[in-house]
């Protein structure tokens, strides 16, 4: 008997389950560029590997298989930069916690905006892909414990008052 059964990858949207010009226009409103790459490439800039998106500057690389979630966290860390801190970007956007929970908290408000995910299907997606937060669950943190996240893209004018 076999118990190192081999794991699945978790089931959540991707790039290539939404329509690639939604997501294109929606990070283009942030000075961002989105740019395809050809399934099986090396994805330029990618932090974790592939699939998973890549930053360098102002431009984000995705696959058809990069999960949507990803691609808008790491265009969410080059959003919540300052420009001058955004041209110098390869591949790690930031060590700073509370940049990390305002790219957390936007990246949800900005699937609000993408046909065809939303945030609550984002929120599910995190939780399936292994995001962890104190109260258990993603909608559980960007419902009742994401105040200073909230108030950090606030006080910078990324988020609407």
């Amino acid at each position: 008997m076999n118990d190192t059964a081999p794991t699945a990858e978790p089931q959540v949207t991707c790039v290539g389950d939404i329509r690639f010009d939604d997501a294109l226009a929606l990070l283009a409103t942030h000075d961002l560029h989105l740019h395809r790459v050809a399934d099986g490439a090396p994805i330029p800039g990618s932090y974790w590997g592939e699939p998973e998106a890549g930053i360098i500057g102002s431009d984000v690389y995705v696959r058809d298989d990069t999960p949507v979630h990803s691609m808008l966290h790491e265009a969410c860390h080059l959003i919540v930069l300052p420009p001058e801190r955004r041209a110098l970007v390869h591949t790690d956007a930031t060590d700073s916690v509370p940049e990390e929970d305002a790219t957390c908290y936007l990246q949800i408000v900005l699937a609000a905006q993408l046909p065809g995910v939303g945030s609550a299907r984002l929120m599910l997606d995190m939780d399936a892909w292994g995001y962890t937060y104190r109260l258990g669950s993603t909608k559980a943190w960007f419902e009742q414990d994401a105040e200073d996240a909230k108030a950090w893209l606030l006080e910078r004018g990324l988020l609407p008052a």
